[in-house]
């Protein structure tokens, strides 16, 4: 590895370590989000606390948000062979679609990730209480990383979901 890769990765793992609280949430791509709640609920022991419908301008979902303790799993399936979830899911097949790090001071942890190297398919979404910023997509894991702030005793609201569907249209990205 290359001294300017070395440092590189020094950084962003430093960034990380600095920064991550732990994970804050876990989204997976389904196939169908029905079958996906029962076998959490039934299986798993997940409760269901919330179900959502979220719309950009050209693509939609549909979601469910599963806890278990500590734990959050939000399943994901797209309405339409279009919908980002959809295409994740042609290309990846169903499973982790984003992986949400739960963080201290977004804004500085992103440009840091940013100068390491990470290019980011967002900007930074706020909405009371909560920051969040989305990563492009890793090509070999499929995987993108959520940075998420949780700065008050906010939560996910329809305008702020709406815009992250909305910016991942304008990229074209899914």
């Amino acid at each position: 590895m290359s001294a300017e890769a070395t440092t590189t990765l020094e950084t962003a793992t430093s960034v990380l370590a600095r920064h991550a609280k732990g994970i804050d949430h876990v989204a997976i791509a389904v196939r169908n989000l029905e079958e996906s709640i029962d076998f959490f609920s039934k299986v798993l022991g997940f409760e269901c606390v919330e179900r959502r419908r979220t719309e950009g301008k050209a693509t939609a979902m549909i979601s469910a948000v599963m806890k278990a303790g500590p734990l959050t799993f939000v399943l994901l399936e797209g309405t339409t062979p279009e919908s980002q979830v959809s295409r994740f899911v042609e290309n990846y097949g169903p499973g982790v679609q984003h992986l949400a790090i739960a963080v201290d001071n977004l804004e500085e942890v992103s440009a840091d990730l940013r100068a390491a190297g990470l290019d980011f398919d967002t900007s930074i979404i706020r909405s009371p209480g909560l920051e969040q910023i989305f990563s492009h997509r890793d090509k070999g894991s499929g995987l993108m990383i959520e940075l998420i702030d949780r700065n008050g005793r906010g939560d996910f609201s329809d305008s702020s979901v709406k815009q992250l569907f909305e910016e991942l249209e304008k990229k074209d990205s899914f």
